[in-house]
């Protein structure tokens, strides 16, 4: 159950190549919400707590599979945001939509290279890694075979591409009807219009 909430947790799945704006995406969906959104980040799993390579069979697909349905069952909303590529993490993430007794949304953002990297220059990671590093892990459209999944253009503002994933969770629609002033002081207006980073 959703934490205040009768209504049970949604799973909310962005996936995308680096620089396509997951995390951004991730961000706003949770200020637009409030408190009770859980944001797993793959980044933060497998870069951070494991320093992990993005490897198949890494130890970091076991662990955002946990850490997610740890979330949903403490009655969190789960955002679920990373590369994920398909070889490697759709049957983690088919098997998690398939356990969950809650609904699930998938959503992939489909932004060009070029794009990807022009957004790049504008993140901190660009200290890290460069134009090179994400030629090679790009993979154009790499979509999921066994899981529907909604594909974002990269025409999609920031504000355009969070008000589709709220909409189409109604996400936005029970933050509204469970508002209070901590939710509202949390929330900070809507999503900033803008490109997505």
């Amino acid at each position: 159950m959703t934490a205040g909430s009768a209504r049970p947790a949604r799973l909310i799945v962005v996936r995308g190549n680096s620089g396509a704006g997951k995390s951004t995406v991730a961000r706003e969906l949770r200020a637009a919400y409030g408190r009770g959104v859980a944001w797993v980040g793959q980044d933060l799993i497998r870069r951070t707590i494991l320093r992990e390579r993005d490897v198949p069979a890494g130890a970091n697909i076991g662990l955002l599979d946990q850490v997610a349905r740890y979330c949903l069952e403490a009655g969190y909303h789960v955002v679920l945001e990373g590369i994920l590529y398909a070889d490697r993490y759709e049957p983690m993430l088919a098997g998690l939509e398939g356990d969950y007794r809650g609904r699930a949304w998938f959503y992939y953002l489909d932004v060009s290279l070029g794009e990807t990297i022009s957004r790049h220059a504008t993140r901190p990671q660009a200290a890290e890694f460069g134009p090179d590093d994400m030629r090679g892990w790009y993979r154009a459209r790499d979509l999921l075979g066994s899981v529907c999944e909604q594909v974002i253009p990269e025409t999609s503002t920031l504000d355009e591409t969070v008000t589709t994933i709220l909409a189409g969770t109604r996400l936005l629609a029970e933050a509204e009807r469970t508002a209070g002033p901590e939710r509202s002081e949390a929330r900070g207006g809507p999503a900033r219009a803008g490109a997505l980073e």
